[in-house]
């Protein structure tokens, strides 16, 4: 079933996933079954890498299957997003790993690495009917010594994976945020043909804050 809350209305036509991913704080407690997980990063491992890296590696805490490691992510989230990431049914890391593998040199396009893989996964999950938020509120300190990540690994971010529920689940002082509608800035202010903007044509002071 698609989530259609807070649907992104774009300039241009875009696949509707796009427009329909969002970062919800609001989850039901429907848990997110092992083959649904497997197409997820089955769809995070299709992701284009430098050389073919695929740096990307996940740790993940289902509350239905692994509780014990959900509660470890949970707990190296700050105090702000542990009041409604607790009631997530899946927690994950994404980590990167900082050299390629044919010689060992610094991959300084890891974390972009990373970053598209998870893009990927966040819009295979719209089409499953589940959402993700990403956060970077964590520490990276306290996963490398729950989960013992070893030298040359760096986690990147928390996210959670569920089934979006409606914003009245949330603690008050969220709900705002969780309906506020969703905007972009225009394609001017980032999209520059032909080379880098002049300093008159420059427009930052129209992007939302």
């Amino acid at each position: 079933m698609s989530d259609l809350t807070n649907v992104l209305t774009s300039e241009h036509p875009i696949l509707p996933q796009l427009a329909q991913r969002r970062s919800p704080r609001a989850y039901t407690s429907q848990p997110v079954a092992a083959e649904a997980l497997q197409q997820l990063f089955t769809a995070a491992g299709s992701a284009a890498s430098c050389f073919g890296e695929q740096p990307w590696r996940f740790i993940v805490g289902s509350k239905a299957t692994s509780p014990e490691a959900f509660g470890k992510i949970l707990a190296t989230l700050g105090e702000f997003n542990q009041v409604w990431v607790k009631d997530a049914p899946v927690l994950a890391i994404s980590i990167a790993k900082a050299t390629f593998s044919h010689d060992n040199n610094p991959n300084a396009w890891a974390r972009h690495d990373v970053g598209q893989a998870v893009a990927t996964l966040a819009i295979q999950a719209v089409e499953l009917g589940l959402q993700i938020h990403q956060m970077a509120g964590f520490s990276p300190e306290a996963a490398r010594t729950a989960f013992s990540i070893p030298a040359g690994y760096d986690a990147v971010a928390v996210f959670t994976i569920g089934y979006p529920s409606a914003a009245a689940t949330v603690p008050e002082s969220l709900r705002e945020r969780e309906l506020a509608p969703r905007s972009r800035k225009p394609l001017a202010e980032f999209m520059f043909e032909g080379g880098w903007p002049q300093v008159q044509d420059e427009r930052y002071d129209q992007a939302p804050v």
